[in-house]
């Protein structure tokens, strides 16, 4: 899929037009009700205020939490449009609902540079059955859709390809950035281009991995659905996670591998547990000797090693899903070892979202990467070479 002839919003004259911009305001809040992250907020920030600047009357749409199509006040944007106010340093019009008479109202009195947020999409069933009458009905509030939410760029809902039907449709700086940085990497990458693929299950990845395999000079696979592979290399796991009747197909993939010249590497040596809990007794094995009863919760020392010196001399590295369970202490330093081989390669770096995300984020090695990707879900079918529907659904420059 080569989206990088997209429109984007600097491509088109957005002075004194309705512009309806999909972000992705699904934050997390504590138990006091506040905004516990606002990453995705602040990240949506760059195209609000050039549209600002630009004297667009702009109207806001998102979702949040999954208020199963009905107006559930606990779901509300309320709290999106006071920290959005703060960051804007203006007031942003916080409508009652979403196509009914308090959103249309705003959106008809909105004066150049004004700023308002309707609420909930999802508070609407039609939303993600991406109703045409519904899809229409928040379109004619509008004279431009900006799309800027990578996150949901994956579903074909009203408010993320729908609308574009019925509007001039363009995308924001933020899908222009993943865009633009994935796109290329995947277009046309620095080579050697290295993958890394981790997370729990081979089925979750088989797409990613046969379109990986027809670019990469290395793919580096960790995490739970390794032992797949290791199980079809005639090893026993014991009770690590292995899908048997995904067996056959990881004999495939290694065989397309080496047919391809493609350096597969799994774990040579792990951290395996006595049962699946963060407390629980540990022991450092290689992968042809993981005693019965015991768990592989973490790539080995030896293999952090042979997948950083592989890291080491990349041009382009794309990592999607961590090296173990890292959340847990004892299990999170395989995946140290990889954000850090990743972090000090100098190569075009790439974080698709998610798990492996947080990780980077978490150990402080978010600076150091070229490009951490803004939605987990999306990132993988983009590495897949699906077509994402909000993408696809904007126009083409000339």
């Amino acid at each position: 899929m080569n989206y990088l002839n997209k429109k984007s919003v600097e491509d088109i004259d957005v002075a004194g037009k309705k512009v309806l911009v999909r972000c992705d305001f699904n934050v997390p809040f504590d138990a006091e009700g506040n905004i516990s992250d606002p990453k995705r907020i602040n990240e949506a920030l760059k195209t609000i205020k050039y549209l600002i600047d630009h004297k667009a009357k702009v109207i806001l749409c998102s979702h949040l939490g999954r208020p199963k199509g009905e107006f559930n006040m606990k779901y509300s944007l309320a709290p999106v449009a006071a920290y959005l106010s703060k960051a804007l340093g203006q007031e942003v019009k916080m409508a009652k609902d979403v196509i009914g008479e308090s959103a249309k109202g705003i959106a008809a009195s909105l004066q150049e540079g004004e700023v308002e947020l309707i609420e909930n999409v999802r508070f609407h069933k039609e939303e993600e059955k991406n109703d045409p009458a519904f899809a229409k009905e928040l379109a004619s509030m509008a004279d431009i859709y900006v799309n800027d939410a990578f996150g949901t760029a994956h579903r074909a809902h009203a408010s993320t390809a729908g609308v574009a039907a019925y509007l001039p449709a363009v995308c924001g700086f933020l899908i222009q950035k993943e865009i633009t940085i994935m796109g290329g990497a995947l277009a046309d990458p620095k080579r050697p281009f290295v993958a890394i693929l981790g997370g729990a299950k081979v089925s979750d990845k088989i797409g990613v991995i046969n379109n990986l395999l027809e670019k990469v000079d290395t793919l580096i696979i960790g995490g739970g659905m390794a032992y797949t592979f290791m199980n079809a290399m005639g090893y026993s796991v014991g009770t690590s996670i292995c899908e048997a009747d995904k067996v056959d197909l990881a004999k495939d993939m290694m065989a397309k591998a080496k047919e391809k010249g493609v350096k597969f590497l799994i774990p040579i040596d792990n951290i395996v547990a006595d049962k699946y809990a963060a407390d629980a007794a540990f022991q450092t094995v290689d992968s042809d000797k993981i005693p019965d009863g015991w768990m592989g919760l973490d790539i080995g020392p030896k293999t952090a090693e042979l997948f950083s010196d592989a890291i080491k001399g990349a041009g382009t590295v794309v990592w999607n899903g961590p090296m173990g369970v890292s959340e847990w202490e004892n299990f999170a330093n395989g995946t140290i070892a990889v954000a850090k081989a990743v972090a000090e390669s100098g190569a075009i770096s790439i974080i698709g979202g998610g798990d492996s995300a947080a990780a980077v984020e978490k150990l402080g090695f978010a600076d150091k990467m070229t490009h951490i990707s803004t939605g987990g879900g999306a990132s993988l079918e983009f590495l897949e070479g699906l077509e994402l529907p909000g993408i696809a659904c904007l126009n083409e420059k000339e």
